[in-house]
């Protein structure tokens, strides 16, 4: 089939580490992708990533945030970066339509407030996904678990202040496979990617030593071991 036009969409792929669903016994916590459920035909009442086309005057990077906060209110953002460009002729109905897909990170404490029909889902647990936007997402993940190991990105996810328990659980929901918090403090010290802040969390209801706080040493995005990789243990 021919296509006469061809026409440009962004659309980003947003991670959050968040609680896992119920039961309470099992809510360790996930990696979560933000969709939207669609209303209207084509593909009425699928989900999607957020997004949606180029404006005339725009550059990528300033449509995708555009989009982001007109559609999901989402505006504030710790991470965002362009990754790929999807460019099947056949990828959605109508004109021909290229993506130019995005990364987007919030850290695990933010609570964006989001419209009805909107919802952050487990990427592991993803819904029936409008056109292409399954693989986009796997896209995304596959390249926030590379960014894992060889860049600081994952002070995008992680609050200003945290205690390495909590780094583990975080690094261990968007690697996708557990990970010791020994051996990623070493790692991350050794890279200068954590500091210690000289304070502690405060001590829970079965008392016990404080736990001491760290923090990312940069909140900007930079690599910091080109060839690194945190593998799965075994």
């Amino acid at each position: 089939m021919a296509h006469i036009s061809t026409e440009h969409e962004v659309l980003a792929a947003v991670f959050q580490v968040r609680p896992g669903r119920p039961p309470v016994t099992s809510r360790k916590p996930a990696l979560h992708v933000l969709l939207w459920e669609r209303a209207l035909d084509p593909e009425k009442g699928r989900w999607a990533l957020p997004g949606g086309h180029l404006g005339p005057d725009e550059d990528l990077t300033s449509s995708v945030r555009r989009q982001l906060a007109e559609k999901v209110d989402l505006r504030e953002l710790a991470h965002l970066e362009q990754l790929a460009v999807f460019s099947d002729p056949e990828r959605v109905p109508g004109p021909r339509t290229i993506a130019s897909t995005f990364l987007g990170l919030v850290p695990s404490p933010a609570t964006p407030e989001l419209p009805p029909d909107t919802r952050w889902h487990p990427v592991s647990e993803l819904p029936a996904m409008a056109f292409d936007h399954g693989p986009m997402v796997e896209h995304a993940h596959n390249r926030l678990v590379a960014k894992l190991s060889y860049t600081n990105i994952g002070f995008a996810l992680a609050p200003s202040e945290f205690a390495l328990s909590t780094l583990r659980d975080i690094y261990s929901a968007a690697l996708g496979h557990p990970v010791d918090a020994t051996n990623l403090q070493r790692v991350l010290e050794r890279r200068r990617v954590i500091t210690r802040t000289g304070t502690t969390a405060r001590s829970g209801r079965s008392g016990g030593r404080p736990a001491a706080l760290y923090r990312f040493t940069d909140s900007r995005y930079r690599v910091t071991d080109e060839f690194a990789a945190l593998r799965p243990p075994g």
